[in-house]
């Protein structure tokens, strides 16, 4: 699965998985893929420098990325607790009826959230960064759109590749504008923040609006074969993440949510705002129908949101409260009904893809004849 990206970069195939797991990012590097580690649930610099440390220990020498989630626009001057004091009352109070309804436990006292996203937020996506230019990653990826220019100017000066979410042409061409080198694709079917069009739809129109810039396909690949039909539209790659959370080196810390992702079909999962503020693609559960009833109070804009149900997602997570458990997750889900490794999952995508390209040169011989 060789293309011009993944030959600029080093690796044996043209497979970038994201992850929130070093471990995780370190073996899909290993398996001659490209891990990429999110990075948005690090609060705290030296967390992300030791899951960095240990993916840079067990990648081997081989290269990876990092995954940051932050805004075009430079804010200055907004603390968390700026961020806090806008949630309406209403809200906090709609959480707690919905845990109350439920019977969720609360946290031990002093006991402190260990689900709070706020690496959106400026002045913890930038101290992100001055953690990460200390490590030899090759590929910067931003999940909210082009970076700041100056975050841009920094990378290239450290001789590394930007990347950039896109859900459709006119967020692509916006990409361009600003500099980055490589486009992300993802389709209506990824999980986590995703647009509306379609990944069959999507790819070609973004291929043609960015050439001669690399584009990678993501949202509903899941398999080689899939992986083909994303390089066959023009793609160079195909950028993946749910697969890998049903992998042998994730930690999702939950037996019963493990359980749900196995057991879960291609149409249980939901495009909700309830998680973060933004549409994101999630396991649909009690919690999600809650938050999407016309009855309830609607959901807040990021970052709001996510500050929101912080304590009450840790809450939900660590008594595995079975209904409102839930993850982001893309529709590919559906196949994902067994715990294997890695590498077993890289050598199926690379099985598959070879079948496809087989299947394919086939055809094309026959219609020469």
């Amino acid at each position: 699965m060789e293309t011009e990206l993944s030959k600029q970069l080093g690796i044996e195939h043209a497979i970038f998985g994201f992850t929130p797991f070093p471990e995780v990012a370190a073996a899909i590097t290993r398996a001659g893929g490209f891990g990429v580690l999110g990075a948005v649930r690090y609060t705290a610099p030296d967390d992300l420098a030791r899951d960095l440390d240990r993916l840079h220990g067990l990648a081997g020498g081989k290269p990876y990325g990092l995954d940051v989630v932050m805004p075009a626009k430079k804010v200055e001057g907004v603390t968390e607790a700026d961020v806090e004091a806008m949630i309406p009352a209403e809200h906090r109070g709609f959480v707690r009826e919905i845990l109350a309804r439920h019977g969720v436990p609360e946290l031990a006292e002093g006991e402190v959230s260990g689900w709070r996203i706020t690496g959106w937020m400026e002045k913890v996506a930038r101290g992100q960064l001055d953690v990460a230019f200390d490590y030899p990653i090759k590929l910067l990826a931003n999940a909210l759109g082009s970076p700041p220019a100056d975050v841009i100017e920094r990378a290239h000066d450290h001789g590394v590749l930007v990347a950039a979410l896109a859900g459709s042409a006119r967020h692509a061409r916006r990409h361009v504008e600003a500099g980055i080198d490589v486009v992300v694709a993802q389709g209506y079917e990824a999980g986590g923040h995703t647009g509306e069009i379609g990944s069959m739809v999507l790819v070609p129109e973004v291929v043609e609006a960015v050439a001669p810039l690399p584009v990678l396909a993501a949202g509903g690949i899941g398999s080689g074969e899939q992986a083909a039909a994303g390089i066959a539209l023009g793609a160079q790659g195909v950028w993946l993440g749910s697969l890998w959370l049903t992998t042998e080196e994730a930690d999702l810390h939950s037996p019963a949510l493990t359980a749900k992702l196995l057991a879960a079909g291609s149409g249980d999962t939901v495009r909700s705002r309830a998680l973060t503020g933004k549409p994101a693609r999630q396991l649909r559960t009690a919690w999600t129908d809650a938050w999407d009833d016309a009855t309830g109070p609607g959901t807040l804009p990021m970052p709001l949101q996510g500050l929101l149900v912080a304590e009450a997602v840790s809450r939900i997570q660590k008594y595995e409260v079975g209904e409102l458990l839930g993850t982001p997750v893309g529709q590919i889900v559906g196949r994902m009904n067994s715990e294997r490794s890695v590498r077993a999952v890289v050598d199926d995508l690379t099985r598959g893809f070879e079948r496809a390209v087989t299947r394919m040169n086939r055809i094309a011989g026959r219609s020469a004849t």
